[in-house]
């Protein structure tokens, strides 16, 4: 486990879930800093409830979310999000709202009576919208994107932001694998520059190829963490998912990579 006094943001012993309905129970978890961590697991393991407490949307019945040594519930909503950034699993844009407006709202944050829009915020909005591709959609209504463009859109908003702590809630849906390993290089250029970054993924040669940290979930519990190296088994991916698989060494950059074993089939007759 994590040791915690290396870790801005981490639960201690908390009880979440969804009305009466626990998802997980004293659980534990720490995000190294300064790495780029990735959740991975079945369907309705507590993935995305980790992630929902981790920003402080979901409160947890028992135990405690830490962010810098505080409980996270004791700042206020705008201290958190100029802190931690939350790209969730689905979005809604405002009727009728263009792409540059809808990123300009991740500055929200850092606006105040005695802090207007300024340049800084100008930057911040442009660099996230060239960082995702997207500068050349800046004037179209976001109603009219399709869905991979609308993600970039989303991501473009949380970039702008520009936290030191970034969520994502499986970041990738909608698109297309190309951009599915754009997206991710470009999250690794954020770690790469100083950032801590925890994102639910369903790929587990994606999240091997780019995570620094690891964390296989199960039944609302954290089955094994560390580096992927380390702890991406077979026998791991058979305990999480039920799927028998061979781990091999990616060709391209050496990092495991899962490779499910598929049931044997007779032979077709030439």
């Amino acid at each position: 486990m994590t040791d915690t006094a290396a870790s801005r943001l981490h639960t201690s012993e908390v009880t979440i879930g969804y009305d009466r309905r626990v998802i997980s129970s004293d659980l534990s978890v720490a995000i190294p800093d300064g790495s780029f961590t990735v959740i991975v697991g079945p369907n309705a393991c507590g993935k995305s409830t980790l992630l929902r407490a981790l920003s402080r949307l979901l409160v947890p019945t028992a135990g405690t979310v830490l962010l810098d040594g505080r409980s996270i519930h004791q700042y206020r909503a705008k201290e958190v999000a100029r802190r931690v950034g939350l790209l969730p699993q689905t979005s809604a844009a405002p009727d009728g709202i263009r792409v540059a407006d809808l990123v300009a709202r991740g500055r929200y944050p850092h606006q105040s009576l005695l802090r207007p829009w300024s340049d800084d915020d100008d930057r911040a909005v442009e660099d996230a919208m060239q960082a995702t591709g997207i500068a050349e959609l800046s004037g179209r209504l976001v109603d009219e994107l399709s869905g991979g463009q609308r993600q970039r859109v989303w991501v473009a908003m949380a970039l702008a932001q520009q936290t030191s702590i970034l969520l994502l809630d499986e970041p990738t849906t909608f698109l297309d694998i190309a951009h599915q390993i754009e997206l991710l290089e470009l999250f690794t250029d954020l770690h790469e520059s100083g950032s801590t970054l925890v994102a639910v993924l369903h790929d587990l040669n994606h999240a091997a190829r780019y995570a620094t940290h690891l964390i296989a979930m199960k039944d609302g519990s954290v089955r094994a963490e560390g580096a992927p190296a380390d702890i991406l088994t077979a026998e791991l991916v058979e305990e999480v998912f039920g799927l028998p698989c061979v781990v091999v060494p990616d060709p391209v950059t050496g990092k495991p990579s899962v490779v499910p074993i598929g049931r044997e089939r007779p032979a077709r007759r030439a």
